[in-house]
Order: C-alpha cells, then structure tokens, then sequence
C-alpha cells in the first residue's frame, strides 16, 4: 500500500539518535500507512545497521551520500520518497505517539501545503536540556515565533518538526544551500509563491538539543547571523523583534555601566526581567535549579544571538558584502542527485 506520509530524516555522526527516533516511532498512532526515508550525509559513524535493526518493523529505506548538509539532504530524500506528503524531522528528536494522528486530523480539516509544531522538552531530558528548551521556546524569550499560538500569522515552520506536500517541494526545488536558516527561507520562499503556511499546535516533538553552553553558544550566534541574511534575500520579511537580543544586551551592559559610575536603577530592570525568567521556568519545569538554568540559558542565547545579528547587520547591510564571502561556513555546496 502506497505510504500517506514520508518521515525524511538527515543524519550526520548520530547512529544512536536514529535509534532513539526510530524507537518511538515504533508507538505511533498511524490512521494511515507511512515510510521512513533516512538520508545518511556523509557520515564517518554511519546508522546503517540501526536502520537494518527496524526494517521488518517500519517502511523504512536508507540512503548514504556525500555530505552536502541538511537542507541538501532532506531534498535527497523527499526526490526517493512515495508519499505525496513529506514531514521532515531532525534526528534528534522523539515523537509522542499521537503526532501523526495530530498532523493527519489537521490536514484533513486544513488542507496545507507547508507547515510544522512546536517542539518541547521530554521528562527524561537532562535539566541542562530543559533549561535550553525553554530558552528557545518560551514566549518571553521568542514571542512565540518557534511555534507558540499567538505568532500563528508570522509563523516559520523549522526544520526539526515540518512538513512539506510534494507539490511545495517541486515547485520551490527545496531548501537551499544556506545553514542555519535553510527552514525559514523556505517558508518565505513559499509564502510569496502563494503556498499556505500553516501551524499544527498540538503537533509537538521533544527536541533534543544534545548540546553544551559552548555549543549552544555557537549555534544561536548563527541563527543570529543568518538573519539579517533572510532579511535581505526576503525585503519585507524583517520584524523589530529581530533587534531584540541585540538590544537587550547592549542595554544591559550600558546599565552595568552605570550601575558602576552609581547609577543602578536601570539595571535593576534586568534583573527584574531574570527573576520572572527564571521563576517561569521553575514553575513550568517544577524545579528552582532548571529555573537558575534557565536564566543562564537566556543570557548565553541573547549574547550569542544578538553578537551574530549585529555582526552580520554591519557587513550585509552597512559594508554590504555578499552573505557567501561575508560568512562562508553558513553555505553548503549541493551535491544531491535523484
């Protein structure tokens, strides 16, 4: 029977998160049959015998190529795919057992041609994890634009919980070259090709983030440095709430300035803004400790994405150099062939 949905799935270097993932996938509520495309790129520690290990078990197929990045590799693996719907996962992340139902009930009532959920964090996640969770999903952190319902209009599904149909993907050819960010240029691409955009709430997956401080650190400074580059490629696509971090944080060290010529007022501000952080975090995650992490993890986020963004402000809009000779390590080179 010809499969609904393909689950497309990257994988780099992490053969135990595909087991995790293919593991929970196993419990799935299924209305409809469905196939698993995992797409190895280029992997020195390939998943090849974990995926053997599910193949009586799910629809499942297995690709290995040159390693060109993500967004290269899932438009891989949605070239194999059957389904004429295509939901595109990170490899680390877990599925609850009504996620399909969740995207399949949707559709049916809302027809959509891209879209995706939110993500959160699972109980069996390090505190370190839940903490990060928060960080980037809480809605006094990010407003809500990584899925929370009152961003639904301004909505970017990203890559780790999305969706595409098979008319979407052929008609845009997928996702380009850039990484980070490969998610939300595709979604914009489509917005102004006239595809309707939608958000599944209840269509949530635990994400991961198998990360340090340090990589965390890494990993939103080029958020932050991708966005003035979906800025320019997307006129009209900027929101002000982009300066945010940025803003929050040369505040902050304008106010510890202060505070030290004897002027403590407005640093008080900021410390007011972590407290309510860090007791919303508590409160969420019934823990003081995840609540005091949380507030480390909003600090390194608004300092690490707030640097990347005004980097990358200065050399695109002010020197105005090419993103591609400005920050070549956020571009891939495509290598993908049906």
């Amino acid at each position: 029977m010809r499969p609904e949905y393909s689950f497309i799935i990257p994988v780099y270097n992490r053969p135990e998160e595909i087991r995790e993932l293919l593991e929970s996938m196993l419990h799935l509520q299924a209305p409809v049959p469905f196939e698993v495309v995992i797409v190895e790129d280029g992997s020195d520690l390939r998943s090849e015998e974990i995926v053997r290990e599910y193949s009586n078990r799910l629809e499942i197929s297995y690709y290995f190529k040159p390693n060109s990045g993500p967004g290269d590799s899932r438009n891989y693996g949605m070239k194999k795919a059957k389904a004429d719907y295509f939901l595109i996962l990170d490899s680390d992340v877990l599925l609850p057992e009504d996620y399909l139902e969740q995207v399949h009930q949707f559709l049916l009532k809302n027809p959509c041609d891209c879209f995706g959920g939110p993500d959160a964090a699972h109980p069996s996640f390090s505190n370190v994890q839940k903490a990060i969770d928060y960080s980037m999903t809480s809605f006094l952190t990010t407003g809500g634009i990584r899925g929370g319902k009152k961003a639904v209009n301004e909505f970017q599904p990203r890559s780790f919980n999305m969706g595409l149909s098979r008319n979407a993907f052929e008609s845009s050819a997928g996702f380009g070259e850039i990484h980070p960010g490969e998610d939300p240029d595709l979604s914009l691409r489509l917005k102004k090709m006239g595809f309707k955009i939608c958000l599944i709430p209840d269509a949530r997956v635990f994400h991961k983030r198998r990360i340090d401080w340090k990589k965390f650190h890494i990993q939103v400074k080029k958020f932050g440095l991708v966005r003035p580059i979906l800025n320019l490629w997307h006129p009209g696509s900027a929101r002000i709430t982009y300066w945010f971090p940025s803003v929050f944080m040369l505040g902050l060290l304008l106010s510890l300035i202060l505070a030290i010529l004897g002027v403590p007022e407005f640093l008080g501000i900021f410390a007011i803004y972590f407290l309510i952080v860090g007791i919303d975090a508590a409160i969420k995650n019934k823990s003081i400790y995840i609540g005091l992490l949380a507030i480390r993890a909003v600090f390194v986020q608004f300092l690490g994405y707030g640097y990347g963004f005004l980097n990358s402000t200065y050399k695109i809009g002010i020197l105005k150099i090419q993103p591609e000779k400005a920050f070549p390590k956020l571009f891939f080179k495509k290598h993908s062939s049906a």
